[in-house]
């Protein structure tokens, strides 16, 4: 036992072995610079850095940023069928689940501990209806912190019950892309919802209502493939990589060094795959600008949005087939 813990002067030892009481995320490390950003800072920011790093956000975060007065109406996801292969690697699948669900669950209470407004997520899609300067619009947003946003099952039937609310609504269906690909977890399974989700584009398209893709860090492959670069307008925030395989695995395969920016929003601008690439904190007014061409003015368009109800009230259900056609009498 050494001087000082016998020293009983009051204050002394509490001044050489007592820790401040300050939050371990009290700091943020921007990706482009290195230098640290106050939390509280990059919060007002919307999540980006002074040198311009525009880091990933939960979609209550998105829902915030796009809907008029910050309020909205979730829409409650269908359930689908868990592990459905029964697949196990290194651990069970559900397991994998459950762990992704606790994280969002301590993310949710950490960003609005009342949890209020409220948001709908069980997979990696949360979806919401409310009003963007005005105009109607259904948000779907792709959360890259629930198992790298990995489309599978839960997120195939997110989109198509998203993109019929809009049809419902007679709003715009806007999606947030922001995933590392297909779900392998979830075999063939998840590779066929790249064919039901762009079903789901043409019936929105079919009731003559826009369709607008906003692609964040990062969006690649079946997710690339499919919905994220079928939209009528497609914008990228800065600096987003945005591809079909990873430039390791091109470089690997073709043995040359590819050019500086390559997959990068600005690159692809520049190539003609992207439309628009705005800011985060631009991009609620890009949006509002788009839709104010894209979308006729109604008389409802300046209505508030009232109390929350039920999401899919105004979604109908598919008819039943008369199973009396058809038979003899």
């Amino acid at each position: 036992m050494n001087w000082l813990t016998n020293f009983r002067t009051p204050g002394l030892k509490t001044f050489l072995s007592s820790k401040k009481d300050t939050p371990d995320n009290l700091w943020v490390k921007c990706p482009k610079s290195g230098e640290l950003v106050y939390r509280s800072d990059l919060e007002e920011s919307w999540y980006v850095t002074p040198a311009g790093a525009h880091l990933r956000i939960s979609p209550r975060r998105r829902f915030r940023l796009f809907f008029d007065n910050e309020r909205w109406e979730p829409l409650q996801l269908p359930p689908v069928v868990q592990d459905p292969l029964k697949f196990r690697d290194d651990k069970p699948y559900p397991s994998r689940l459950k762990a992704a669900k606790s994280k969002l669950a301590a993310r949710e209470k950490e960003e609005s501990p009342d949890a209020s407004p409220p948001i709908s997520q069980e997979d990696c899609m949360a979806a919401a209806f409310g009003r963007i300067k005005g105009k109607p619009a259904v948000v779907l947003v792709q959360d890259f912190a629930f198992m790298g946003g990995s489309l599978g099952m839960a997120a195939g039937e997110a989109f198509i019950a998203a993109a019929q609310l809009a049809v419902a609504r007679k709003a715009a269906f806007i999606v947030c892309t922001a995933s590392g690909g297909a779900r392998m977890q979830e075999g063939t399974l998840s590779l066929m919802q790249m064919p039901r989700t762009t079903l789901a584009i043409d019936e929105v398209r079919e009731a003559g209502l826009p369709y607008i893709v906003v692609l964040t860090d990062p969006t690649s492959g079946g997710v690339s493939a499919s919905y994220a670069m079928l939209g009528d307008v497609h914008i990228a925030e800065p600096g987003a990589m945005i591809a079909f395989s990873g430039p390791r695995v091109i470089e690997q395969t073709i043995r040359e060094k590819l050019p500086d920016g390559f997959q990068r929003s600005e690159f692809l601008r520049q190539k003609g795959q992207v439309d628009i690439v705005s800011d985060r904190r631009e991009l609620k007014a890009t949006v509002g600008r788009l839709l104010a061409h894209l979308m006729p003015k109604r008389a409802t368009d300046e209505t508030p949005i009232g109390p929350l109800k039920a999401p899919m009230a105004d979604v109908p259900a598919p008819e039943a087939k008369d199973k009396s056609k058809g038979k003899k009498a």
